[in-house]
């Protein structure tokens, strides 16, 4: 079954467009640029084989993988839009708090395990830094959609509205979602429904040069 959060693979593929998925292997403290060595070479790979229109290159990503797109968003421009779903864009703020869902401190996957910080942020505060997609976010140029609901048991809500406002208030092209009651993923049907409409509209205005949605 389909995440509702994320690309429908068949759908997209169904409709001309073409799916890019690449393994990424990581090194501990460096889990942006990372992303980075294996996904913008691995773009630039299809483009470079002639079969791929360099200027209608979208990404999208949810939770981790929504983390990657709000970073690689301030590192390059190759994209012409973006989706990024329940992104951590703070790793500062994200570190001392708690996953809602299950009462765990976060932590501990900022030190040992899926962020691969490799550090305590008094140990090292600059990895934090550098990681963290809130600080880069004058970079900005590709326009972004970011999805995250209010009840996210995860990532924590303010996440994206810490992107989204440094984003805002530096004039850059950024909508958010935001789906009342929801969790790190969607659940109700209307709302999958609701979101699945609104970013095949916003994709297909910036990648395949239909009229924007109202």
């Amino acid at each position: 079954e389909a995440d509702p959060s994320s690309i429908n693979f068949s759908f997209y593929v169904s409709r001309g467009y073409l799916l890019f998925v690449p393994d990424i292997p990581y090194r501990t403290g460096e889990p942006g640029k990372c992303a980075e060595e294996a996904i913008i070479p691995g773009v630039q790979s299809l483009i470079d084989q002639g079969f791929v229109n360099e200027k209608a290159i979208g990404m999208q990503g949810h939770s981790w993988g929504g983390y990657q797109v709000a970073h690689l968003v301030t590192r390059t421009n190759m994209f012409a839009a973006a989706e990024s779903g329940a992104p951590v864009t703070n790793m500062t703020s994200a570190y001392g708090g708690i996953r809602w869902g299950s009462g765990l401190p976060r932590q501990f996957q900022y030190e040992h395990t899926q962020s691969r910080i490799g550090a305590s942020l008094y140990e090292n505060p600059m990895l934090f830094l550098e990681n963290s997609p809130v600080f880069h976010a004058k970079n900005v140029k590709t326009p972004l959609m970011i999805l995250h609901n209010d009840k996210d048991g995860a990532v924590d809500f303010t996440q994206g509205i810490e992107y989204f406002n440094q984003l805002r208030r530096l004039q850059k092209p950024v909508v958010m979602l935001q789906y009342k009651g929801e969790n790190h993923g969607l659940r109700v049907p209307a709302n999958m429904k609701d979101y699945t409409v609104r970013m095949r509209e916003f994709l297909d205005h910036h990648l395949m040069g239909k009229p924007a949605p109202q």
